[in-house]
């Protein structure tokens, strides 16, 4: 039996409209359920790589270091000095003596840089400053 050129153009067509609109639909999904950027993790720090890294700990309490390559120290998006980072982690430690603080130190910045930070967070009584960086 002979199919006709109508009934041969007829049978072999595929509908693109339901592929592009799921397509649309899981791209909209994706970039609602996103969470582009926090405003700690938007300081321009280039974190070393370490073969041990884990997630970062959202806790409400946590106090996020940052430590920049030329030494400077910021903490919410300010600047701030040695002193004013230590009142502030002895402040944290009066209300919570569990208090929680993570490091995150440029790989380009001078080790003394960190561990001045880590000397004030152990002498305010931090139990355990999680140092923070990249997984390879």
């Amino acid at each position: 039996m002979l199919l006709s050129a109508q009934e041969k153009e007829s049978s072999v067509s595929i509908e693109m409209t339901p592929l592009i609109d799921m397509v649309f639909l899981l791209l909209i999904f994706f970039l609602v359920a996103t969470t582009f950027k926090e405003a700690e993790r938007e300081m321009q720090i280039a974190l070393p790589f370490t073969d041990s890294a884990g997630p970062i700990s959202t806790t409400l309490r946590e106090i996020i270091i940052n430590v920049a390559e030329d030494g400077s120290i910021i903490v919410a998006g300010q600047t701030m000095s040695a002193e004013q980072l230590n009142a502030l982690v002895n402040q944290a430690v009066k209300q919570n003596e569990n208090q929680k603080v993570t490091i995150r130190g440029d790989k380009n910045t001078v080790y003394q840089n960190i561990a001045s930070v880590l000397d004030v967070c152990k002498a305010a009584g931090i139990q355990q400053p999680y140092l923070d960086s990249v997984p390879r």
